[in-house]
């Protein structure tokens, strides 16, 4: 049968509409992970028990269990219960909320190794703990991780491709739809490899910039 490229023009704008959908879900379910790890993070570690429970449970379950079921439970489970989620935002809070736990785990150990003299100083000058945690320690903290948390964004880009069992047309889903109207598998699998690896390249750059950003701040 043999490789043919020239099918590619002709659906290269369904790829690329699944390109910028996978960047969208993508950087929003980063946002969610950051700042859901960051909370997670403050609560394991200053909130009191009955509010620290139930939050560790929920760590334990997304951290337990497959991310492809947390998306399954999230988008096609809650229907049940009368929550009928879009697929796009299922897909965001499935992939925020399975990250936001690792980066929890990375913060938790980042505001633990931040000098507890920092809180006492800041509580001298009589800022509360609350503000002590969101202007001095949790800022501190975030600066030591970025490079860890910065490899679990990239993770999050390639596991994105698992929304598509739930109907999010990201990269993956339309190099399918382009296969099944064409059935050339490797040329559009390729095409979305491609895609991919460029996208991943502009994570790792903008890593580096925000690296060498605080790097200087310091």
């Amino acid at each position: 049968m043999g490789l043919d490229f020239t099918v590619i023009p002709k659906y290269l704008d369904v790829v690329l509409l699944g390109c910028l959908w996978t960047i969208a879900i993508t950087v929003v379910a980063a946002l969610v992970s950051f700042f859901g790890g960051i909370l997670l993070a403050v609560v394991a570690l200053y909130a009191p028990a009955v509010i620290r429970l139930p939050f560790r449970a929920f760590e334990f379950v997304f951290m337990g269990t497959p991310l492809l079921l947390q998306l399954f439970l999230i988008y096609f489970g809650l229907v049940q219960i009368g929550i009928d989620l879009p697929a796009f935002v299922a897909g965001v809070i499935g992939l925020g909320l399975h990250f936001a736990v690792y980066n929890s785990e990375l913060i938790q150990t980042a505001i633990i190794s931040v000098d507890r003299g920092q809180m006492e100083a800041a509580r001298t000058l009589g800022l509360s703990c609350t503000q002590a945690l969101r202007k001095v320690v949790v800022p501190q903290a975030v600066r030591a991780v970025i490079p860890p948390i910065g490899n679990n964004m990239i993770a999050l880009l390639k596991d994105s491709a698992l929304v598509s069992v739930i109907g999010v047309s990201e990269l993956t889903l339309s190099a399918q739809r382009a296969i099944g109207a064409t059935y050339r598998p490797f040329e559009f699998y390729l095409l979305a490899a491609a895609f991919y690896y460029v996208i991943n390249l502009g994570m790792e750059w903008v890593q580096r910039r925000i690296e060498r950003r605080i790097a200087i701040s310091r």
